[in-house]
């Protein structure tokens, strides 16, 4: 097999720009750069990192639900492993892509993992926080909320636009403001204080992911009058 580190210094860095993926910078960190490598000497596919993404999500989920049934000092420990999964949730999606395309490893099933995975761990994630906040149909409704910024974006890639990533809570926004959300409750003192934050915290995103599909959902129709 081709040495990955070749594969890697092979592959220009204008990938890391390319109009179809989200701008990121940390793919151009060492770190990053050294794991993906790493996974691709491993063989271990994008899919299976992809896949990965949402087992982290469900166990982000589970951290949460646990948390709402836990004692200060279980609940804090329980918040924290949450913000843990959210964050190895976005590190799965970070190397999934480095490993498919700076690696050279992508599959023609990879446009299903790539995308699947993704929409399955928002609902997962935002369902555990309404859960730990006592409003589980306030985390499921963000969640779908996210759903439609994702296909928003699919859509106006499939009419030959480039790829809406705009915010004002595209999906890194959104996972940001959840771990920050979970890591305040985790230093709450008193529990009904943490759901209390979490459930202002879920209205807040849900606002902005309002805004977001608002602000896509415009964009979209600005481009399809335009052409005509």
């Amino acid at each position: 097999m081709q040495d990955p580190r070749a594969i890697f210094r092979a592959e220009p860095q204008a990938e890391a720009e390319d109009a179809n993926r989200r701008p990121i910078r940390a793919r151009r960190n060492r770190l990053m750069v050294r794991l993906a490598q790493s996974l691709v000497q491993r063989q271990i596919t994008p899919n299976q990192i992809s896949q990965a993404s949402v087992v982290f999500a469900a166990l982000g989920l589970l951290f949460f639900w646990a948390a709402s049934a836990s004692g200060p000092i279980g609940q804090s420990l329980l918040l924290v492993l949450a913000a843990l999964a959210i964050q190895l949730r976005l590190l799965c999606n970070l190397l999934d892509g480095m490993v498919a395309v700076e690696g050279g490893t992508a599959t023609p099933s990879g446009a299903f993992w790539n995308e699947a995975p993704d929409r399955a761990a928002d609902l997962l994630l935002f369902w555990g926080a309404g859960l730990f906040a006592a409003a589980p149909a306030l985390g499921l409704g963000v969640g779908a909320l996210a759903l439609i910024t994702a296909w928003l974006r699919e859509l106006g890639r499939a009419e030959g636009f480039a790829p809406d990533f705009r915010g004002p809570m595209a999906k890194p926004h959104r996972m940001a403001a959840l771990t920050f959300a979970a890591l305040l409750a985790a230093f709450l003192p008193v529990s009904t204080d943490g759901a209390t934050l979490m459930t202002w915290a879920l209205w807040l995103i849900g606002a902005g992911v309002i805004a977001t599909v608002a602000r896509r959902s415009i964009t979209l129709l600005q481009n399809l009058e335009a052409r005509g």
